[in-house]
């Protein structure tokens, strides 16, 4: 019998859930503990089954969910980059780097493109389909020069400086883009123009939108959502 990588996590999350519930009741301080033990566990286990070369393949005829793509933001409206209060929009690529990058969007599309059709997975259980357009992070990586001290990369938005941080196999993936293009259009701004990060081995709440900066690091760092309790790793 086989358990898909998700279904493993959630019988693995839910066998600890007795002991979790019983520490919360008799010692608060212990279920603290117990969660961070979790966490821990759960994140080398999701490393261990992740493998660099898996792709997510999708059927060219496979349909895309074109308008009815889900929309999401913690800004209370759509957050649109302001020419005139912020001057033109720059991805800063920067932290442990030889060779800072500050790109525009057209320097941006002036990089090597990739073109995908993938799956976009919700935590919440379900997922969606997309054509990307967009420049893998592993070439900006490269372009920036990253050292070998870096481990982690950090994504921060203009949403209320909405971030995430990944492991830096996950964001090395050659399926890990930052994104300008949709489903043959640029992208408009409920899916995070100018430029979003999306790939298919992360959840949906790792996919930062409306990006302004990726930073190589050397330790990691949490994200808004991770920071209030979901797991930090986020792999599919």
């Amino acid at each position: 019998m086989s358990v898909d990588r998700r279904r493993f996590l959630t019988i693995s999350a839910a066998s600890l859930s007795g002991a979790l519930l019983s520490a919360c009741n008799k010692n608060p301080e212990r279920a603290q503990k117990l969660l961070a033990l979790a966490e821990r566990g759960n994140q080398r286990v999701e490393e261990a089954l992740f493998r660099h070369t898996a792709m997510n393949h999708v059927s060219p005829s496979a349909p895309i969910a074109g308008a009815s793509f889900p929309k999401y933001r913690i800004s209370k409206t759509v957050p649109i980059w302001d020419t005139a209060a912020r001057g033109v929009w720059r991805l800063e690529v920067s932290g442990a780097v030889r060779r800072p990058l500050s790109l525009t969007l057209d320097d941006l599309m002036k990089l090597p493109r990739i073109t995908q059709k993938v799956d976009h997975f919700c935590v919440e259980g379900w997922n969606a389909r997309a054509t990307w357009s967009g420049v893998r992070v592993s070439d900006l990586a490269r372009a920036a020069q990253a050292t070998d001290d870096a481990q982690f990369v950090d994504f921060t938005s203009f949403d209320e400086d909405y971030h995430e941080s990944w492991d830096m196999a996950s964001a090395m993936h050659p399926q890990t883009l930052v994104a300008y293009g949709m489903d043959g259009y640029l992208l408009g701004p409920a899916h995070g123009a100018p430029a979003r990060l999306h790939s298919p081995v992360k959840l949906g709440y790792k996919n930062t939108k409306y990006l302004t900066r990726v930073v190589f690091m050397p330790v990691q760092n949490g994200g808004y959502w991770s920071d209030q309790g979901y797991e930090w790793y986020g792999g599919t």
